[in-house]
């Protein structure tokens, strides 16, 4: 048995976590944040499986979401790479904590994978911007 490079990335939001989740469980939202990798996406004929377009050519992402839990583990296939990526949704306060984590592929370099999981800084930051705009005033 060996272990595999990983990276994890968080990002605090400050917005409800329900909202937060609710967000990322939708694979429809995913082009509006994931700018860096995602072009575009829509369904398939199986309910599980979503067809997308990125620079790398086409991909398909299938999301395994447990609101209960926070979970958002999703499954992405394109030419290069299979990745099964784990990611959670937890409360903070009143706000969420996004993470994901990242094993590195056998089909891709060190570096190849350091720059890439470097990309995801640009996708969480999208993500905590469109969060935190969307989300309603609190009162005082």
């Amino acid at each position: 048995m060996s272990i595999t490079h990983s990276i994890t990335k968080t990002v605090g939001i400050d917005c409800p976590w329900e909202q937060v989740f609710a967000f990322l469980a939708d694979p429809a939202n995913w082009p509006k944040w994931a700018v860096v990798n995602i072009r575009s996406i829509e369904p398939t004929d199986d309910p599980d499986w979503w067809h997308m377009s990125t620079p790398l050519g086409p991909a398909r992402l299938r999301v395994r979401a447990n609101a209960e839990f926070g979970v958002l583990d999703h499954d992405y296939v394109d030419d290069t790479a299979a990745w099964c990526v784990p990611a959670r949704v937890v409360p903070n306060g009143d706000g969420a904590e996004f993470m994901i984590t990242f094993h590195q592929p056998p089909s891709l370099t060190e570096e190849v994978f350091k720059q890439q999981a470097e990309l995801v800084d640009t996708e969480l930051a999208a993500l905590k911007e469109i969060l935190e705009t969307a989300a309603p005033a609190v009162p005082a």
